[in-house]
């Protein structure tokens, strides 16, 4: 069994998102962030909000997952940077659709302690989900953010932000993406010599 931490983007993911069906599908198991400014993006409070959820996921199984979308992968990057070594941490994080902070798109006054944010090396296996239409960020950029987070990069098609827009329903190709991530993070931890995370 796995444990996963649901990071939403702003305003959250609603029931039609791919976030929301796979929290629903997985129950116990998952555990959603609740950042207090959800409309107005703080940093600290995100990064604090996902490690609340964190440490709950952590209870239910020794093995988590990170799950973000959107403004969410920056808070999952911004507290796996702050985490102490990959021996202990989070299994693995699978991060769809980044903004880029420097494009046009960006909701620089709504989200500006995000601002300025850059991609560093992740302690987890990753692994970055990106569409070449997503409004928020040019696949270039997309991978740009990969390269700079060590994460696999994974280009779609015509998703756009990969959201409640797109139309993916449950977004079973997403869950198998997932799923291969999830199973290589495991190979990983047991051949680490230590516990599995």
């Amino acid at each position: 069994m796995v444990a996963y931490v649901i990071i939403p983007g702003i305003d959250g993911s609603d029931e039609r998102h791919w976030q929301s069906r796979w929290e629903e599908q997985w129950g116990a198991s998952a555990v959603r962030t609740a950042p207090a400014s959800w409309s107005e993006p703080d940093l600290g409070d995100w990064v604090a909000a996902v490690e609340a959820a964190y440490e709950t996921a952590a209870r239910r199984d020794s093995r988590v997952v990170l799950v973000a979308h959107s403004l969410g992968c920056w808070a999952a990057a911004q507290w796996l940077d702050g985490w102490a070594g990959p021996v202990t941490g989070p299994v693995a994080a699978f991060l769809v659709a980044p903004p880029d902070p420097a494009g046009p798109g960006f909701p620089r006054e709504a989200a500006a302690t995000f601002l300025g944010l850059t991609a560093r090396p992740l302690p987890c296996p990753s692994l970055l989900v990106a569409s070449d239409d997503d409004p928020y960020c040019d696949p270039a950029t997309a991978v740009s953010f990969g390269h700079g987070w060590q994460a696999e990069m994974h280009l779609v098609e015509s998703h756009g932000h990969i959201n409640s827009g797109s139309g993916l329903g449950d977004w079973p190709a997403g869950r198998e993406l997932l799923r291969g991530l999830v199973d290589r993070g495991h190979r990983n931890s047991l051949g680490s010599g230590g516990p599995v995370a």
